[in-house]
């Protein structure tokens, strides 16, 4: 990525931060996509979790309510978002090529609708497993590549096929797993959204 790209999709998050309609500092606690977290990490017991791209802590706080014991790490490119993220959730400015943490400091990591953002996709999911410990559980949501056009995106953003994102989860982990995902558990799923779990 370059220096340029890099500033280009930290103003844009530095200026989505107000648009509460598309990037909101609160989630509907039932949808599907952060029940599924909270069911793969509630096995955990009292986990350190980080949220990688977590915006305004929208399901980290959900999964800080909910996940017993859990401590919650929010890391974010956006100071602006950052600003929304409050106790007992603890704020972390930080790219998703470069998180500033410890080999396996965390026992749950999970990337919702974030790692589109990355742009080196394969090095930022070296980064998510490399501070996930052995036998800790990452959970990636992201939209499907052949599913590429139905909404608008930024020119950096990029969507994955499941075989793909497999492929790159199988170099670091030892179990991964995928499968389409609806927003609501009782609608069934149009293949937008796909959910990679991986334990290390």
């Amino acid at each position: 990525m370059t220096p340029e790209l890099a500033r280009e999709i930290r103003a844009s998050f530095e200026e989505a931060a107000a648009d509460e309609r598309n990037f909101p500092a609160e989630i509907d606690s039932r949808i599907e996509h952060v029940r599924l977290v909270v069911r793969e990490f509630s096995t955990i017991a009292s986990p350190r979790v980080a949220d990688i791209g977590s915006g305004k802590g929208r399901y980290a706080r959900v999964l800080a309510q909910e996940i017993p014991g859990a401590r919650v790490v929010c890391a974010d490119l956006s100071m602006s978002m950052l600003a929304f993220v409050k106790p007992p959730l603890e704020p972390c400015a930080a790219s998703m090529l470069a998180l500033p943490f410890g080999d396996g400091a965390f026992d749950a990591v999970c990337a919702i609708e974030s790692l589109e953002h990355a742009v080196d996709i394969p090095a930022a999911v070296a980064e998510l497993c490399r501070i996930l410990r052995p036998g800790g559980k990452l959970v990636i949501i992201d939209k499907n590549r052949d599913q590429w056009g139905r909404l608008e995106t930024p020119q950096w953003e990029r969507w994955f096929t499941r075989e793909e994102l497999e492929s790159l989860l199988r170099r670091h982990c030892s179990r991964v797993g995928s499968r389409f995902i609806s927003y609501w558990e009782d609608v069934e799923p149009d293949g937008l959204f796909l959910a990679w779990v991986a334990s290390k």
